[in-house]
């Protein structure tokens, strides 16, 4: 089972730089998209329903804000497209898709990069959704949670740890929370069972030389419950081509869809 999670940042930029003429060379079984950009009524072009996929998109009620999507080679059992929270379902946050006994979900979470108001929205979600993600862990199902979750959650997953620790996206409490996430909560990070390296990066800043000069943050994950652990083959992010100001995370289960 191969899974693709992608922050596009605007999707018809993102088509516009190629990424709809790469996607058909990753034989993906499921393609998880963040931050479309776009109301559905607005992507009319066959680009935006790739052929051979079941094609899924949850909008903001904001225009050209957020927004998640799920492309999948099998039709879902299900498709849920909220958490039942108002602030962060009008926000197009979340999408799940359900195979099985498998839930494969894109999530959004929101930045706080923007200013107090936005880092306040931040820790409502924080603390709305951890709640959320132990309810998950109740119910007999395996989960791939993809997505932007705008957290790095240790020193090696960003270049200049020590310069951002008073910076959203790398605050102690922030950190704790992944600590929680990966601990009590009993998630999994799927990348880091198979791969422990430095410079892993999957975001960079639009500013400097970030890119060139791989000054990022590893802030997208695979998040996976403790079923899927073993079952973790391969995780790669795609840095040959730039869609956005991420990268692709592309990784492989040993598992059926």
């Amino acid at each position: 089972m191969r899974i693709i999670s992608v922050n596009v940042n605007g999707i018809r930029a993102a088509a516009r730089k190629g990424f709809f003429d790469w996607l058909p060379t990753q034989d993906a079984d499921v393609v998880c998209i963040q931050e479309t950009k776009a109301q559905e009524h607005q992507l009319t072009d066959e680009a935006f329903w790739p052929q051979g996929y079941y094609c899924y998109y949850v909008d903001a009620v904001k225009k050209g804000y957020s927004g998640v999507a799920i492309y999948a080679r099998r039709e879902p059992d299900e498709v849920i497209t909220t958490m039942g929270a108002p602030e962060f379902d009008d926000e197009g946050r979340f999408i799940e898709a359900r195979f099985g006994k498998l839930s494969v979900c894109s999530l959004y979470a929101p930045s706080g990069s923007s200013g107090d108001h936005r880092q306040e929205s931040k820790e409502r979600f924080m603390a709305y959704f951890m709640d959320y993600l132990k309810g998950l862990r109740r119910k007999r199902r395996e989960y791939v949670i993809c997505g932007d979750w705008n957290i790095a959650h240790k020193e090696i997953d960003l270049k200049n740890w020590k310069g951002n620790q008073k910076n959203s996206g790398f605050l102690p409490h922030e950190r704790a929370w992944m600590d929680e996430l990966f601990g009590r909560a009993g998630f999994v990070d799927a990348f880091r069972v198979v791969n422990q390296e430095p410079e892993q990066y999957t975001w960079w800043s639009n500013r400097g030389q970030a890119w060139a000069k791989n000054v990022g943050w590893r802030i997208d994950y695979q998040v996976v419950t403790p079923g899927l652990q073993d079952k973790v083959r391969s995780a790669s992010i795609y840095k040959d081509e730039r869609f956005s100001d991420h990268a692709p995370l592309i990784m492989e289960y040993d598992w059926e869809i």
